[in-house]
């Protein structure tokens, strides 16, 4: 794909950073996706290895789900699993899963619910080179629960505070329920799906990229993009270069184009 994977975009750090909105969309892609392969087809199938690096991202950003080596069709008529041998990502798996070998859709919604903390955080689900306590995403982020003062310390700090902060905390519970315990308190792939769509209504943005200034006169907004708008065009422009030219330049034309960029924005390579 053009512009490769979400785990590229999170985790390399010679990609320009994903704006806030730009994440949201991918993972609203990726859940419908998701939400297809549940409810869809004629046949239900369990995807079984969500994670960022299966999901896809086209010339415009949209997510599209890959790789579906380990998709198993999802139990009969009458039964509430499948049993199966246990596969999958370290990290990524549902502990049910993990622990019983009985897979169902849950066990996609627990994934999803890991990959919504990475999309926040900017971490991977397991990083060994962090300090111990800092290593297994899903413990470290217990330490700033949602409502506390101190939960913006998991945002990804590459956002620079460019982000609605109603936003992450939506988002945040959103991956939690994803991640009960108990496969039976978490959401169907639909849920997820409608929850994300409020939770994209809240676009505001705070930091040096916030929203226009609320006293500004109705006659000064109407008609002007809001600094959000001309942030994510902005990145989405880069981002697509970046691509193109990762497609297309040869070596020369690559370290031409890295001498000419800043040092914030390097070449992918």
């Amino acid at each position: 794909m053009t512009n490769k994977t979400l785990d590229d975009h999170l985790f390399n750090k010679a990609y320009p950073v994903l704006p806030w909105d730009i994440r949201l969309e991918i993972a609203l892609d990726a859940a419908e996706g998701l939400l297809y392969l549940h409810e869809g087809l004629e046949v239900q199938v369990i995807y079984r290895d969500f994670k960022a690096s299966n999901v896809l991202l086209d010339e415009e950003f949209r997510a599209k789900l890959s790789d579906f080596g380990l998709a198993r069709e999802g139990p009969s008529a009458g039964d509430t699993h499948v049993s199966t041998a246990v596969m999958g990502t370290l990290g990524y798996a549902a502990p049910d899963y993990v622990e019983t070998g009985h897979l169902t859709t849950k066990s996609d919604v627990w994934s999803f619910g890991v990959v919504l903390y990475e999309i926040l955080t900017g971490r991977r689900s397991i990083e060994r080179n962090r300090p111990k306590n800092e290593q297994k995403l899903l413990e470290w982020v217990r330490l700033y629960p949602v409502e506390s003062k101190q939960f913006s310390k998991i945002i990804d700090a590459r956002l620079e505070g460019h982000y609605s902060k109603q936003g992450t905390r939506k988002i945040a519970k959103l991956a939690n329920s994803c991640l009960a315990k108990h496969r039976r308190d978490r959401p169907t792939m639909r849920e997820v799906v409608e929850s994300l769509k409020q939770a994209m209504q809240h676009k505001e943005l705070d930091g040096k990229a916030g929203a226009l200034n609320e006293t500004s006169p109705p006659e000064e907004m109407s008609g002007k993009p809001s600094t959000e708008d001309v942030a994510v065009a902005s990145a989405r422009r880069r981002m697509l270069h970046l691509a193109a030219l990762g497609e297309n330049a040869n070596s020369i034309a690559r370290r031409r184009f890295m001498f000419m960029r800043t040092a914030a924005s390097p070449t992918p390579t």
